[in-house]
């Protein structure tokens, strides 16, 4: 876990498929955060020996349940922790660990403050869709188009505050110049200023 000086918050990463806590992206944009009083923690989310398994099997990284499983670990972890339990928490998840964090921040309702999603698979979180109530920021690249017409999909099932953001010029992974350190001030943004909870009514996922 990384603290900076009295920090204002604090974002649990969630790696994707095949990756894990040393992820250069996640890195890179846990370092920025951290520069605007973010706390983060980057956990792996499979063990040693799972993550040699799904390189040869690729079992565990499209196992929702199990990667939620994980994630909501951590995320009572911080509620502990001394120097987190008192501070807003936040999801940022990649790729498959989207879907995973949304479905652990359905499990932990009072927690979550809010979800960032980066090139994720909001759709593999299923029937936790309708019952998500932290306000989720779907953040997909203009040439991703598969992924877009899925978290197009799954923001339209959403029933919390949501929003579509499409990058620019970026693909799956955001390697094109600019396009990370957009998801970076984008997701920085939506942590430092996110909107109310759902209610009783959804929003119904705006794109912008």
């Amino acid at each position: 876990m990384e603290l900076p000086d009295s920090p204002r918050a604090v974002v649990l990463f969630v790696h994707g498929s095949g990756s894990s806590r040393r992820s250069p992206r996640n890195r890179a944009v846990a370092l920025a955060l951290r520069h605007s009083g973010l706390a983060s923690l980057l956990p792996d989310l499979l063990t040693p020996q799972e993550a040699e398994e799904d390189a040869v099997s690729r079992k565990h990284r499209f196992d929702i349940p199990l990667l939620a499983e994980r994630v909501v670990a951590a995320v009572d972890w911080l509620s502990e922790h001394p120097a987190t339990r008192e501070l807003p928490l936040h999801l940022f998840g990649a790729s498959t660990g989207a879907a995973a964090a949304l479905v652990a921040a359905e499990r932990r309702p009072a927690r979550v403050r809010s979800v960032v999603s980066r090139g994720g698979r909001p759709d593999l979180a299923e029937e936790s869709l309708e019952h998500v109530r932290a306000p989720v920021l779907l953040l997909v690249g203009e040439l991703d188009t598969d992924v877009l017409r899925l978290n197009r999909e799954a923001a339209a099932r959403l029933q919390a505050p949501c929003e579509v953001e499409i990058v620019p010029g970026a693909s799956h992974l955001f390697e094109e110049p600019g396009t990370l350190e957009q998801v970076t001030e984008s997701a920085r943004n939506w942590f430092l200023h996110p909107p109310a909870p759902a209610g009783n009514h959804g929003s119904g996922g705006d794109v912008r």
